[in-house]
């Protein structure tokens, strides 16, 4: 990835050298040592000081509001704003993957903090931070998502318990920890930005049931327009999922309120037949999501974390067993079925799994994504993609439609009929003519062909025409007198 001005190492990352400590100007040190007294120092009843050290230069302490940027400031806000609570690994992956580290993640992190717009809300088994919004940073970080159409998180208050003082609230979900990882390495490995992320997000079903996906991903960019994403630990049964891909199906097979009277009588009147043919633009869930750029609902992916490989194949056994009816493809009704392999994915839900443990190690760009009906594991537009669906069906059916074709031409010129005459085959003019017309005036003689049909047609019309001169020649008189005769009347006496 090529470096920008803020991935260039900040002067607070070079670690210089520790000054070398000195011999002590204190001749020496007290018979008695105080608790908490250095040997050689006097006790200070002032409290410490941070001068009380004086091989630490004052200048050349690290002040974090130096290093907060305006853009750093603004990524570290909408992420927190996004996904509520995140660690600093977390966050650097969110908002600046190409850099080395994230170091300047947790300068920015303390700046803010010294800005009061975040504050730690607890510390992980594994000592990393947990960082929230404050309500002053809340407020700032709703300023800069709403008018880019995205929810901001609730706010996590800071409560104490009235009695024992204790912080109420603090505990990190290990569920919210992994839907954060997953969007996390989506966004370093290029799929998706951390405004393209929501989290939460409901699904109104026709029953009033809200089916709520903890991510909603959208990088059009990646070739995802829209990936619905649930994360599971294994805590739900494997039934449990089937019934969550049940309802995204029914959700993505709904009609808007305003949707046309006859399309919702058709679908109420024959729901397996009619609804297969109602188009996608004409569903509910194109009010809320972009198209997906291929056939079939909104993807869904499961994303199994902090969980057994063994587990991961019981679980994706039980959903492509009792999940068929909403993953599965069928078969495309056509005339030349036999001729077609292509399957129908226009009302079927793609439906991907992987392990969030997969996506750390080899990126979630790699093949490591199985689709449920597939064998082996592809990357993420790989399996999106149906190159068995409807882009196979027309060259298909194509292909079958050119076979029938040439067939059916073969067997005309088998059932050609030849002339008895001079043995050449019909035209299909003529083929035409002796088998329309059923009269022996229009088709003559239907053994023979066009040729020979004009050679008769033109001795009948030349026959007709001697006949009818024939006919049109005055009679001779039959008194006429033979040759050398006299034609006077009167004859000279001898």
């Amino acid at each position: 990835m090529a470096s920008t001005a803020d991935d260039t190492e900040h002067p607070l990352d070079r670690t210089g050298k520790a000054p070398s400590a000195g011999p002590s100007v204190t001749p020496s040190a007290p018979r008695i040592q105080r608790p908490g007294v250095s040997a050689g120092q006097t006790r200070w009843k002032g409290g410490r000081r941070s001068a009380d050290n004086p091989h630490v230069d004052a200048a050349s302490r690290p002040r974090h509001r130096r290093t907060s940027t305006g853009p750093r400031r603004r990524e570290i806000l909408q992420a927190l704003g996004i996904f509520q609570r995140a660690t600093p690994d977390q966050l650097w992956k969110l908002t600046r993957p190409g850099n080395r580290h994230d170091k300047l993640v947790r300068d920015t992190l303390l700046d803010l903090e010294e800005h009061q717009l975040v504050r730690i809300e607890s510390v992980r088994a594994d000592q990393r931070q947990v960082w929230v919004l404050t309500r002053r940073g809340h407020g700032e970080a709703k300023q800069l998502l709403e008018p880019e159409g995205i929810r901001v998180s609730a706010l996590r208050e800071k409560k104490h318990d009235p009695v024992t003082g204790k912080l109420l609230g603090a505990s990190y979900d290990d569920h919210a920890a992994a839907v954060t990882s997953t969007a996390a390495e989506l966004h370093r490995a290029g799929i998706g930005h951390r405004l393209g992320f929501q989290t939460e997000i409901g699904h109104r079903l026709a029953d009033g049931y809200v089916q709520r996906a903890d991510l909603v991903v959208r990088a059009p960019d990646a070739g995802v327009p829209v990936l619905l994403v649930e994360v599971d630990r294994r805590t739900e049964d494997a039934h449990d999922l089937v019934a969550k891909l049940r309802r995204y199906w029914e959700w993505g097979r709904l009609l808007p309120k305003d949707a046309p009277k006859r399309t919702v009588d058709l679908v109420r009147a024959r729901p397996d037949v009619i609804e297969d043919f109602v188009d996608h633009e004409q569903r509910l869930w194109r009010r809320f999501y972009p198209p997906t750029g291929r056939e079939g609902l909104v993807p869904v992916a499961f994303v199994f974390a902090d969980t057994t490989e063994a587990k991961v194949d019981n679980t994706v056994t039980v959903l492509e067993e009792y999940g068929r009816r909403h993953w599965m493809p069928s078969r495309y009704g056509s005339l030349y079925r036999d001729a077609i392999t292509a399957l129908d994915y226009h009302q079927a839900v793609p439906v991907l799994v992987t392990t969030l443990e997969k996506l750390q190690e080899h990126g979630a760009d790699a093949a490591v994504w199985r689709r449920l009906g597939r064998d082996g594991e592809q990357t993420l537009t790989d399996a999106l993609d149906n190159p068995d669906g409807h882009a196979l069906y027309r060259a298909q059916e194509a292909r079958a439609e050119a076979e029938d074709e040439r067939r059916r031409a073969a067997q005309r010129e088998k059932e050609r009929p030849v002339c008895s005459r001079c043995g050449w085959k019909f035209t299909d003019g003529r083929w035409e003519e002796v088998t329309v017309h059923r009269t022996a005036v229009r088709a003559g003689d239907r053994s023979v062909c066009g040729p020979c049909r004009a050679d008769d047609v033109a001795r009948l019309e030349a026959a007709a025409e001697a006949a009818r001169l024939q006919a049109a020649t005055p009679p001779e008189p039959e008194n006429r007198p033979g040759p050398g005769r006299g034609r006077s009347w009167f004859r000279r006496r001898t």
